[in-house]
């Protein structure tokens, strides 16, 4: 059975009729003043699920976890947790910690102290907060830092603290708002890798907003990609990668080439595109599309093969290699086609030497295979 993409894990309850989502929005609307931040939004999120609501700034996706957490209430509409509604419970009395972007640790604490305050206001005894605190310090490996304050540790300790202080009152549910947004390249990736190990391990359920198509796509089981106060798309991140439903979802995610066009005819499981640069398209699609309709062809930088000569077979256009950038594991070249379309195409550099490359202003050709991208009507 074929599957887009590799798959993390096989857990995918959302593909069981009989599964009971563990967090249900039910048609959320939220207004402030004359301006809707979410509007009649429903999704469910899973048990267990590594969830995450993706999309540029002011589309709606804090509001939506404000909401969870119990800081902003819905104007209309319903949230569930664990089958129980939540309008009108306090954030102190819900099963759900939150994570915030600035880690608002308590500065003239210790690392053990910022991660016991939780539990001491709980009311837990005393050797059971000890036992609990070393046990979230292990789990974050942070032992040996329990006496120092925040000020004496790296961001990505911090972030850890944080990290350990959210979990260690085992809330049934962490939000985490843009939580390694403050942390350098290198070190936000160890730490997503971090985050989806501790999940796993803990068992609990996650939710996390971001706009970091990467980190999305690293840590989640699944995805919201999310505009304008609406979710465009759900699914899994190779399902949002290699078939998105929308141009906007397309671009946002990872980089994409859309060659738009119309509908020339469709037969035996493929459509035929008229580009209005004189460059017809073969796509793999059994969907019905209308003679004459517009479309768009969706396909992404590294689907694309770049050859000095006509390819034999696929879809083939001659262009001219116009930018070059080498990027150490891939090299990206934009490549100015005779009918003047800019075409990203991306190929990894298998090898450190490469014989006779590409190089700027050569004549080339472009091609991919039929079943290469997605269409899309919207």
């Amino acid at each position: 059975m074929k599957s887009l993409g590799n798959v993390r894990r096989s857990y995918a309850p959302w593909e069981d009729p009989e599964a009971k989502p563990y967090i249900r929005f039910d048609k959320i609307t939220k207004r402030f003043g004359d301006f809707i931040a979410i509007q009649d939004l429903s999704l469910d999120v899973y048990e267990r699920e590594f969830f995450s609501l993706l999309g540029p700034s002011g589309c709606g996706k804090t509001t939506l976890l404000r909401m969870l957490a119990g800081f902003e209430e819905p104007t209309s509409g319903e949230i569930y947790l664990d089958g129980q509604p939540l309008k009108g419970v306090p954030p102190y009395k819900r099963p759900v910690n939150m994570m915030f972007q600035s880690y608002a640790l308590f500065p003239h604490m210790s690392v053990e102290a910022n991660v016991a305050f939780g539990l001491r206001q709980e009311g837990m005894a005393r050797a059971d907060i000890k036992e609990r605190v070393e046990q979230m310090l292990k789990l974050v490996k942070l032992e040996r830092f329990a006496k120092r304050k925040p000020h004496q540790l790296s961001g990505g300790q911090r972030q850890r603290v944080a990290l350990a202080r959210s979990v260690a009152k085992r809330p049934k549910l962490l939000l985490l708002d843009e939580p390694l947004g403050a942390l350098d390249k290198k070190l936000r990736e160890e730490t997503q890798f971090e985050l989806m190990d501790l999940q796993q391990e803990l068992g609990l359920t996650f939710i996390i907003v971001t706009h970091d198509q990467d980190e999305a796509m690293t840590m989640s089981d699944r995805i919201a990609v999310m505009d304008a106060g609406v979710v465009s798309q759900i699914g899994t991140p190779a399902e949002v990668y290699e078939a998105p439903n929308s141009r906007y979802v397309a671009d946002f995610i990872g980089s994409v080439n859309l060659f738009e066009g119309t509908v020339a005819g469709t037969a035996n499981g493929t459509v035929r595109l008229a580009g209005p640069d004189g460059f017809d398209i073969e796509v793999a699609d059994d969907r019905d599309f209308a003679t004459g309709s517009q479309v768009a062809l969706a396909i992404r930088p590294e689907k694309i093969t770049l050859s000095r000569h006509r390819p034999e077979s696929g879809n083939a256009a001659s262009g001219e290699a116009w930018e070059i950038a080498y990027m150490g594991d891939v090299t990206n070249y934009i490549v100015k086609l005779d009918g003047g379309k800019m075409v990203r195409a991306s190929t990894l550099n298998r090898q450190r030497s490469v014989d006779n490359p590409i190089g700027y202003d050569e004549q080339i050709w472009i091609s991919f295979a039929p079943d290469g991208g997605s269409l899309l009507d919207e």
